[in-house]
């Protein structure tokens, strides 16, 4: 390659894709007005050579490269040139890349696809250890996204009012609102100015990555966020919808009042400052109805339908009230976006629309055109998710996790019907172990991931997120999950099968390939089994401390100066049932007596059979590399053993939850001993089950270099663990064999307790 030419108008992307390739192949980069005789990078608006016939479709990449090196990469927005860069590196198939000399056009199936509630890079584990956000953003770019969640908080955790004994601004380190950036006139003096500035550095400073890697920015918040008392005793007619938890709570929070003049104008003040900051901001995505944030009067709120004077009179039935709350969201989010489009035209307000069951149609038939709405599915109505486990099928709610790789043949008339009336959503799916499998790193489903994106694709979705995004990508340097997502985005057409054994001839060689692709393949068979355990297959993995807290018969048998190691990092409360019931979490049951059974049972024949075979699988193979040339595979497999390992580990460990809710519900319901006693025997068979497995965890942590898990470089939080995690399980081993042998019980009271230092009158509680 003799040279690489831009144009002298080139954009950030487009030079720093130049800058990639020449540091790649050592060619000069020159810049000029028109093509060059070398190799030449550009964005399409350009005009400079490309495709020999204009596109059909909006989206693509073009690339042609000859023997020489001569050629050019053009495509349609920035954030393509670095997947085309990527391809002409690795990842084309055989009959693509013969066919480089002539020239290849890559339509993108999905002209909107970004990565959502981006985990390592904006979300709860923005702490995560090692992590490189440059790189990481990169790699996005690499993959084929077109956008890029900049809303990231600095600190490790918000801040926010508390009380002692209260969880609640915990919830707030995720989806940051508008307040944790700008403030408004109305709002000045709330937050320190310094705690504003860093937060607004680090949303530029991602913003600032995203254009370099040509990726559009855009936020992903909780609003309308609460504001705190002061506020409202400042201003009272402005107190809006009380939108704290009963639980996790104990001071109540209210929002604004979304539809008063005075609210509305703090909303256009506070989105034309962030659009003053990153004018190139694309999009809004608004979660609501949790985590310190509500609309009033809907009926998913917390504290039940309620909110300020100005929008519900008296005596109005729940229909009535559901159509006028469901008009009040839209117009919330029309005000903001007619903000936003002073700078951004074409600036996107998306909502996630389960929270909304009964005010759902009011707010569907609001939309239209720039303001849209998201979710797993366009069946979805409320959380009563309407696809099934696909091993289980009478086990429901599975739609949008990693286990969700089919689409409804009725989900196609319904998005003709969506389309036809303007409004084109965004449906989300599962591509890491977010929300699937956390805090684990790295989990291999490449062929029920592009099964799930080829379904989105084939059904006519335009728009596609990537729920999670793609965790901690530096950590997972052999992963085959982005090499589907690229596929199913740019190469829909060209077999799986094949691409997954390429890129796994890359890693390891010709000589072990099928062995690397066949172990994918078979952690995907065991991986489809698991059931699906409500609150834990997601982020209550972690804050339920389903890998710290000692598994005992009866766990308040564990004197609280004993159990305060993980407690206090633990979405618990002094009166929740979560604190002594692995099955339950507040008000909710997560596990009955009866689907604890059937899930134990299930791990036991379906999923950890095959885990240990894989594992016994690849310690062979490992065993089998010798000498310096198998040095590179000898990485791969350990580092795969080790992901399936961790796998394992979490597995067991959700099964000894399950078998915990059948065995303790079972010995307390129990007729007579004869019952009683089968039951304490499994469970004791499970803790011996249990203690094995946290030694096997321990062991791996301590022993392994695969980072098979997210781990905080900051601290323990409640939503992952800490690099003290090896002192937190030898503590489990202790505390479970020390009071293995307790009886099993639950205090059943547990929800009348109350919050330490209160006294009750004398008696009143006998």
């Amino acid at each position: 390659m003799n040279q690489i030419t831009i144009s002298t108008a080139a954009t950030l992307a487009e030079k720093e894709a130049a800058a990639v390739l020449a540091e790649r192949t050592a060619a000069p980069v020159a810049v000029s007005d028109q093509a060059g005789a070398g190799f030449n990078i550009a964005l399409a608006e350009r005009g400079w050579p490309g495709p020999t016939e204009p596109p059909a479709e909006d989206q693509w990449i073009w690339l042609r490269q000859s023997a020489d090196g001569a050629g050019e990469l053009v495509a349609t927005q920035g954030s393509f040139l670095f997947t085309g860069l990527h391809l002409l590196a690795q990842g084309l198939p055989e009959n693509l890349r013969d066919s480089l000399a002539d020239g290849i056009l890559l339509p993108a199936s999905f002209s909107l696809h970004r990565p959502h509630y981006d985990a390592c890079l904006t979300q709860y584990w923005r702490s995560a250890r090692g992590f490189q956000d440059e790189a990481y953003v990169r790699k996005l770019a690499e993959t084929g996204f077109t956008h890029c969640e900049v809303n990231a908080l600095q600190a490790h955790f918000p801040y926010e009012e508390s009380i002692e004994s209260e969880f609640y601004p915990q919830f707030y380190t995720y989806c940051a609102g508008f307040n944790h950036f700008v403030n408004s006139k109305l709002t000045e003096g709330l937050w320190p100015e310094h705690y504003l500035e860093a937060n607004l550095n680090r949303l530029k400073h991602i913003a600032t990555l995203a254009k370099r890697y040509g990726l559009k920015p855009g936020l992903l918040m909780f609003e309308p966020r609460n504001l705190p008392e002061k506020f409202f005793v400042k201003y009272p007619t402005l107190r809006g919808a009380r939108i704290d938890h009963p639980f996790r709570s104990r001071l109540p929070r209210y929002c604004l009042a979304q539809d008063h003049p005075i609210s509305q104008r703090h909303y256009r003040e506070v989105m034309e400052r962030l659009m003053d900051a990153v004018p190139e901001l694309d999009y809004l995505s608004v979660w609501s109805n949790d985590s310190g944030a509500g609309f009033e009067h809907t009926s998913s709120l917390y504290i039940g339908r309620n909110g300020g004077p100005y929008m519900i009179r008296e005596w109005r039935d729940h229909d009535q009230i559901a159509e006028t709350a469901g008009k009040g969201v839209v117009q919330w989010m029309e005000n903001l976006r007619t903000a936003a489009a002073k700078t951004n035209p074409d600036f996107k307000v998306a909502l996630r629309l389960e929270p909304f069951k009964n005010e759902h149609d009011a707010i569907v038939s609001g939309l239209g055109g720039n303001l849209t709405w998201e979710g797993p599915s366009m069946l979805v109505k409320g959380y009563d998710l309407p696809y099934p486990h696909p091993k289980y099928p009478k086990l429901m709610g599975v739609a949008g996790s990693a286990l969700h790789n089919t689409m409804d043949e009725s989900e196609g008339p319904a998005l003709a019907k969506s389309q036809a009336a303007g409004v084109d959503p965004l449906l989300n799916y599962s591509g890491s172990g977010v929300m699937n499998h956390e805090p684990l790193l790295g989990i291999p489903f490449p062929r029920m991931l592009h099964q799930k994106i080829s379904a989105l694709r084939e059904t006519g979705f335009n728009r596609a997120s990537c729920f999670g995004g793609l965790a901690h990508a530096e950590a997972t340097p052999y992963w085959p999950n982005p090499i589907a997502i690229r596929a199913a985005q740019f190469m829909p057409d060209e077999s799986i099968d094949d691409l997954l054994l390429n890129y796994a001839t890359d890693l390891v060689g010709p000589a072990h390939s099928a062995n690397l692709d066949a172990a994918w393949a078979e952690f995907e068979a065991a991986m489809i089994w698991q059931p699906l355990v409500g609150l834990y297959s997601a982020f209550g993995y972690c804050w339920q401390r389903t890998w710290d807290r000692p598994f005992v018969p009866d766990i308040e048998a564990v004197p609280l100066h004993e159990r305060r190691y993980y407690e206090k990092h633990g979405c618990f409360q002094h009166n929740n049932p979560g604190v002594n019931d692995l099955g339950k979490d507040v008000l909710f049951d997560l596990i009955t007596r009866e689907q604890g059974d059937k899930m134990g049972r299930d791990m036991d024949t379906q999923v950890l059979p095959r885990l240990r075979e894989l594992i016994a699988k690849l310690t062979t193979i490992i065993e089998s590399l010798d000498g310096e040339a198998d040095e590179p595979a000898h990485r791969v497999f350990v580092d795969l053993r080790d992901r399936v390992r961790g796998f394992l580990h979490w597995v067991t460990a959700l099964r000894s939850v399950c078998t915990w809710c059948a065995t303790v519900y079972g010995y307390l319901e129990a007729k007579d001993e004869t019952e009683r006693a089968e039951h304490e025997a499994r469970l004791q068979a499970a803790i011996d089950l249990d203690l094995e497995n946290t030694a096997g965890l321990l062991e791996l942590i301590e022993t392994s270099d695969t980072e098979f898990m997210v781990v905080s470089g900051a601290g323990n939080h409640t939503s992952f663990y800490g690099e003290d995690l090896p002192d937190l399980l030898r503590k489990r081993i202790a505390l479970t064999q020390q009071y293995r042998h307790h009886k099993p019980r639950i205090e059943r009271g547990i929800l009348w307790r109350p919050t330490p230092g209160t006294q009750w009158p004398e008696g009143w509680l006998e």
